[in-house]
């Protein structure tokens, strides 16, 4: 078949990991044809799609200078009319679309030109209780306008499909979930290199790690980390945290860090390619995440295919795989003390934690194989489109 995917920008990010894989496998395994339509990679967080050779050989992607986060009703217009007409030329069976702007742009287009099948995965709400009023209104609104104008809603985590049920956005029955999908072998192996990392950052033997994955950004609880780490510190000084990652916080946490005179005790690996991740969280001990809004972080199953066990806040879909006491620990966002006590409670713990990590290891490697998202993905593909070919052979009896 030939598939349309439409995503705001190609950073090093999750969503567009996600999306990477989808439309390699497509081809790969499939033989389906694949357009890949995006706007530029601006952003501290680095372009993707320069960082890996086998796309820019094997796939076909448009840029769409217009297409950008920033709401700009003239340029957004402009990014409509060039989605459109992209997707026209390329006469596509299927349109799938990701993200907020690319999702309500690339959702209309494909609705104005009658695709047979028009799909829009949900990676994250673009509406949270962070925004002002008005802001989060606006986005529920156009979220609901846009759900019209597709056939299904792919969520990456059961929570998502909650939170835009809850939003009115759509009915329960237009949401699949199926969960992200990553290569899994090289974390399964990641251990394998825990020597030489720890080396390189200056972590010795009897150090304990904590790593953290995420931008330095807005409400990914970096400054949360830090303050609880000092009671960490405190009653564990062999602790040591890896914060993995660049963004536009990275001197103010150092300023904080400076402040509290803990400077000694984190370690910044700055921007990373996508691929030493596993590596990174090879060198790790525990991982902990503690954004306020995520749909379903990826260094979560990351850590978990590594043996490593996670300590999250409980938001949106973390539950889902950081099963308290089980493989990790839950821990209300915000609640600095009780993320300090479980990050304590596993340094303190070697035990635990290989129990924790080994427990999801086991259970979640076959569920997070990209080749099994895609395979779940085109089978809603050809359900959705035999379901076409039904409607339109009724309607000309």
């Amino acid at each position: 078949m030939r598939v349309v995917h439409v995503i705001t920008r190609m950073i090093v990010g999750g969503a567009q990991e996600n999306t990477l894989y989808n439309c390699l496998d497509l081809k790969r395994h499939y033989s389906d044809e694949v357009l890949l339509i995006t706007g530029p990679s601006l952003g501290p967080e680095g372009d993707l799609i320069s960082r890996e050779k086998e796309v820019l050989e094997s796939l076909c992607v448009e840029t769409v200078m217009s297409l950008c986060r920033r709401i700009s009703p003239w340029r957004d217009f402009q990014a409509y009319l060039a989605i459109r007409r992209l997707i026209k030329n390329f006469n596509p069976d299927v349109v799938h679309t990701h993200s907020a702007k690319a999702g309500i742009l690339g959702r209309a287009a494909a609705w104005s030109l009658r695709v047979p099948v028009v799909v829009h995965s949900v990676h994250g709400a673009p509406f949270h209780r962070y925004q002002s009023r008005i802001s989060s209104n606006v986005y529920r609104m156009a979220e609901r306008w846009a759900a019209r104008r597709c056939h299904r809603m792919i969520s990456v985590a059961n929570a998502m499909t909650d939170l835009m049920v809850g939003a009115g956005v759509a009915e329960r029955s237009k949401f699949k979930t199926i969960y992200s999908g990553m290569s899994v072998e090289p974390f399964l192996n990641s251990t394998k290199f825990r020597n030489a990392i720890r080396k390189k950052y200056g972590i010795e033997d009897h150090h304990v790690v904590i790593g953290k994955i995420a931008r330095l950004f807005h409400l990914k609880g970096h400054k949360d980390v830090i303050e609880a780490a000092r009671g960490v510190i405190a009653k564990q000084p062999d602790v040591r945290f890896l914060f993995v990652g660049d963004g536009v916080l990275k001197e103010t946490l150092i300023s904080q860090l400076e402040r509290l005179g803990l400077s000694k005790y984190f370690i910044f690996t700055g921007l990373v390619n996508p691929s030493e991740v596993p590596e990174l969280i090879g060198a790790m001990d525990l991982l902990v995440h503690a954004s306020y809004r995520e749909g379903l972080a990826r260094a979560l199953p990351q850590a978990l295919l590594s043996g490593i066990p996670v300590i999250s806040y409980d938001v949106d879909g973390a539950r889902e795989v950081v099963l308290d006491e089980v493989t990790g620990r839950l821990v209300a966002a915000g609640d600095i003390k009780g993320l300090s006590e479980a990050m304590e409670m596993l340094v303190g713990n070697p035990g635990i934690r290989q129990k924790f990590g080994s427990e999801g290891q086991r259970r979640f490697t076959q569920q997070f194989r990209h080749e099994e998202m895609t395979r779940h993905i085109r089978e809603l593909y050809v359900d959705l489109l035999n379901q076409h070919i039904s409607r339109t052979d009724s309607a000309q009896r």
